[in-house]
């Protein structure tokens, strides 16, 4: 048939057909196709217009509309110095549904950052599965995700511990505060952490209602030989005698990684004597150990200072502000201070 149209009416039809196209799908990666399809037919309208956005830092202001978020992720993930890092509070600011509608369509962008930064930005069990989903076609690529204040449900902690186990992921930092984890999920994470130990090296499940029996499961993992935790944060976790016992276990039986504890808020008092138990084992190398508020006494200062005469070579620094400490623990631990052999810094209030 003989051509009725020139080639550039004709392009220009392609190009509103596949514009119209990126306004009605709801598919990451057929959008990011289309955004290609559109720089070979020489239209920059949509690109240039982001691109602006970007410049300014301005992008969390505005209300953009589906095609323009798929802008952004194709602007991203073309760019010459794609970011590291993605934090969702940079591009949206506003209802947490919203922000589940802007994380989907940069899902693509996500996938391909080693640090992802959902804090407070009302994850749900939807969002959970879509994001465990996209980390999972390149799970060796993720080296940090904060997901703290969000309230996860069983079924997306559970699709997460899905990637952690996986032996390619290597995640370092996990950030799980405040996120209401249920026994289901807690779980889940043991489980998926006792797979797959090696990687790990920061985990924070501050202000979850953890209590003994999930401290213990927990602390299954910190006894393996293979897990080379740093940093532990369990702050306001419900921690009491027995989760303490199973915490001071675990350490005894691999005491050589951990460098940072953090279990201020739980209600140790005499507990601590467990503790300081382990800091008396020269392989243990803790150098930051935080008690605020545990309601340790003047014994159980005590015994902290008798632990730390034994081994003084390694912990710097010693929360112990909010505790019930009158005179003599006091004294025990400030004669340390300025002994010295010692680099230790006591914090009392």
């Amino acid at each position: 048939m003989k051509q009725t149209r020139s080639s550039s009416d004709s392009n220009e039809k392609t190009v509103e057909y596949i514009k119209m196209k990126i306004r009605t799908i709801d598919s990451p990666e057929k959008f990011i196709n289309l955004f290609h399809c559109l720089n070979e037919l020489g239209d920059h309208s949509l690109v240039e217009e982001i691109q602006q956005y970007l410049k300014s830092g301005r992008i969390a202001e505005a209300k953009l509309s589906s095609s323009q978020w798929s802008a952004v992720a194709f602007v991203l993930l073309t760019s010459e110095k794609m970011p590291d890092e993605f934090h969702l509070d940079k591009f949206v600011k506003r209802s947490k549904a919203e922000n589940m509608k802007v994380l989907q369509m940069l899902l693509p962008v996500v996938k391909e950052s080693r640090s992802v930064h959902l804090k407070d930005c009302g994850v749900t069990d939807e969002g959970c599965a879509a994001l465990a989903s996209a980390l999972r076609s390149n799970p060796s690529h993720l080296r940090h995700l904060d997901l703290s204040g969000n309230k996860l449900e069983s079924f997306g902690v559970t699709q997460l511990c899905a990637l952690f186990e996986d032996p390619h992921c290597k995640l370092e930092k996990l950030e799980l505060s405040k996120c209401g984890l249920t026994d289901e999920g807690c779980a889940a994470l043991t489980s998926a952490l006792r797979s797959n130990p090696e990687h790990l090296r920061d985990l924070n499940l501050s202000s979850n209602k953890m209590g003994d029996l999930k401290v213990s499961l927990l602390s299954t993992v910190l006894e393996n030989p293979h897990c080379k935790l740093e940093k532990l944060r369990l702050r306001d976790c419900g921690i009491t005698y027995e989760g303490c016992a199973a915490l001071t276990s675990a350490l005894r039986s691999n005491p050589e990684h951990l460098r940072h504890l953090d279990l201020s808020g739980n209600e140790l008092g005499d507990s601590v004597n467990l503790l300081s138990s382990v800091l008396e084992d020269p392989h243990f190398k803790l150098e930051i150990l935080w008690l605020c508020d545990c309601g340790i006494t003047d014994e159980g200062c005590a015994a902290l200072a008798s632990a730390l005469r034994s081994n003084p070579s390694h912990l710097r620094q010693l929360g112990l502000s909010g505790n019930k400490l009158r005179g003599s623990g006091v004294k025990l631990l400030s004669d340390l201070k300025v002994d010295r052999h010692y680099e230790l810094k006591v914090f009392f209030y």
